[in-house]
């Protein structure tokens, strides 16, 4: 058996053992954050896919277990960032009211120069850190119903949870973010 033909049998034992040890608690992570079960295994295979490419490149992990789960946030982050910006222009907000208002008009435009799009990065990751700041079953309702556009009939249906205790969850959800984000407002009106 050449030396290259070796190493490659040590790197597959070694993927193999982080898939079996650390799959479970992965897929559970990644759950947690995302309610779509399909873009969740998506997102999962995204991870192991960088975990053999990194072996392959002969890029030495020291810590397998807090490698995967820092990948798997930032896949999290990257999915949502980018749901984020595709919702962020569909009207949701006074749709009751004759003018509908988007998330997106509520934040500062990019275009605005340096301060808007200083202020827009504070927000948008403000509002990251909110959310990580609730309880899982609020955030993935919240996430589901604001981000990833499921109607609260669709998350009864997928939870078994009554729609009556998802809008319960999504009110508290919201409260917390009102609250969380106050502050910050405040700082940008004082400036």
């Amino acid at each position: 058996m050449s030396s290259l033909d070796q190493l490659t049998a040590e790197q597959d034992q070694s993927i193999a053992q982080a898939m079996e040890r650390d799959g479970r608690r992965l897929r559970n992570y990644i759950r947690k954050h995302v309610v779509d079960l399909e873009a969740a295994e998506d997102i999962l295979q995204e991870v192991f896919v960088e975990l053999v490419e990194a072996y392959r490149l002969v890029k030495p992990i020291e810590q397998v277990s807090g490698w995967l789960f820092r990948v798997a946030k930032n896949r999290i982050i990257d999915r949502f960032r980018g749901r984020k910006l595709e919702s962020l222009s569909e009207a949701k907000y006074g749709e009751d009211d004759d003018v509908a208002v988007s998330l997106e008009d509520l934040l500062p435009s990019p275009d605005s120069g340096p301060e808007a799009a200083y202020a827009r990065s504070v927000l948008l990751d403000e509002i990251d850190e909110a959310l990580d700041e609730i309880p899982p079953e609020q955030r993935s309702v919240f996430i589901a119903h604001e981000w990833e556009g499921y109607s609260f009939k669709e998350l009864a249906a997928e939870t078994g949870v009554s729609v009556n205790t998802l809008l319960s969850r999504k009110h508290y959800a919201v409260q917390h973010l009102r609250n969380r984000l106050q502050s910050i407002y405040q700082e940008f009106v004082k400036k």
